[in-house]
């Protein structure tokens, strides 16, 4: 089988939702330290529910639950871009 040019990308990006997410820092994010210090952080309103809150997977916890969760988002960005081109590629 030969290998082509994107199955480099998707293993290179799996590898890194799988392993570098690991290093991802805890502390939040810039604008949830803005909320935190100027006492708004609580009064957030959620819109809806994220399938994966805290970039992680309800099941397993801890480092594999963040591992599973990048992954998880490479694969599902895939296969939306893979369907949007799709589509895009019918109405042609």
């Amino acid at each position: 089988m030969k290998l082509r040019w994107w199955m480099v990308g998707l293993a290179v990006c799996l590898l890194m939702a799988g392993v570098l997410s690991l290093f991802a820092s805890p502390l939040p994010d810039g604008l949830e330290r803005v909320a935190e210090d100027h006492g708004f952080a609580g009064k957030a309103e959620e819109l809806f529910s994220s399938p994966l809150p805290d970039y992680s997977l309800p099941g397993p916890g801890g480092a594999l639950s963040t591992s599973l969760a990048g992954v998880l988002g490479v694969v599902l960005v895939l296969l939306l871009t893979l369907l949007w081109a799709r589509v895009l590629r019918k109405k042609k």
